[in-house]
């Protein structure tokens, strides 16, 4: 029978001394990104382009801002680890999509600006006791 290693004592205090080390942003960071794996997720530095993906974060901003002469809501995901730019065109606001939400989405990734965005992605807000 395997027996499944602990980390070592040192490894444990290496990780207890980050923890008082690491500024609020990092830990911060840290925590979005075991949300996102929790919900199955990619990490957005890792999001393939021209591939469908799953992406679980934290929105940072929501702005309307028009695209082609269509009205369009942009949100930008943050899930510790990058961002991802969520576009839904045609749309001016969306119940629930607002700043510091968490939420899941899928779609088609893209390049555009050198950015990753996903456009009208399909979208699952998360509730607290989701999260």
């Amino acid at each position: 029978m395997a027996k499944t290693s602990a980390p070592s004592g040192a490894a444990r205090w290496r990780r207890v001394l980050q923890r008082f080390t690491a500024s609020e942003l990092d830990l911060a960071a840290v925590e979005e990104q075991e949300v996102a794996v929790r919900h199955g997720g990619t990490p957005c530095r890792a999001l393939p382009v021209r591939q469908r993906a799953c992406v679980c974060g934290a929105l940072r901003s929501v702005t309307l801002q028009p695209r082609g002469g269509v009205p369009t809501l942009q949100a930008e995901l943050f899930d510790g680890s990058g961002t991802v730019v969520l576009v839904w065109l045609g749309r001016r606001r969306i119940a629930g999509v607002e700043v510091g939400r968490r939420l899941t989405a899928r779609g088609m990734v893209v390049e555009d600006d050198g950015r990753r965005v996903i456009f009208n992605p399909r979208y699952e807000l998360l509730t607290p006791e989701t999260v």
